[in-house]
């Protein structure tokens, strides 16, 4: 008896765990446009509160690769959001800038819109709901 009422606790403590770990979708997001194979791609997820004033929610990386590379975002819950993604060619994990203030390293934003100036949370938010998405951002 002992026995089995080990191995239904750990059954609920395992269904528990996995139901826990399904929260949220997942977001997928395509870097279009990599012109080299030279250090890492990042990628932040951001609410309205985060965006342009330091890490994400959400961070991920992979190594860059010419031509397309994809990220993926899990577990994101519900709600309103921008993705920045960084080819960090020396991966000193930050945005490099020559004297004039331009970046000296290719970046984009869900929405590609690309303005004179900083990016805004308006022109890159996208919404999140209870189906996975597909986003495409172009370098």
């Amino acid at each position: 008896m002992k026995t089995l009422s080990f191995f239904l606790g750990l059954l609920f403590t395992g269904l528990l765990a996995t139901a826990q770990d399904n929260l949220g979708v997942t977001v997928t997001v395509t870097i279009e446009n990599m012109l080299s194979d030279d250090g890492k791609v990042t990628a932040s997820l951001h609410s309205q509160e985060t965006f342009m004033k330091g890490p994400g929610i959400k961070n991920v990386e992979a190594e860059a690769k010419k031509g397309e590379v994809t990220l993926t975002f899990e577990n994101v819950e519900p709600g309103t959001f921008a993705i920045m993604v960084l080819h960090d060619k020396n991966e000193n994990n930050r945005m490099d800038f020559d004297e004039n203030g331009m970046p000296k390293e290719n970046y984009g934003m869900s929405g590609n819109e690309m303005l004179m100036g900083p990016p805004t949370f308006e022109s890159a938010k996208f919404e999140v709901a209870s189906e996975d998405l597909t986003l495409n951002i172009r370098f």
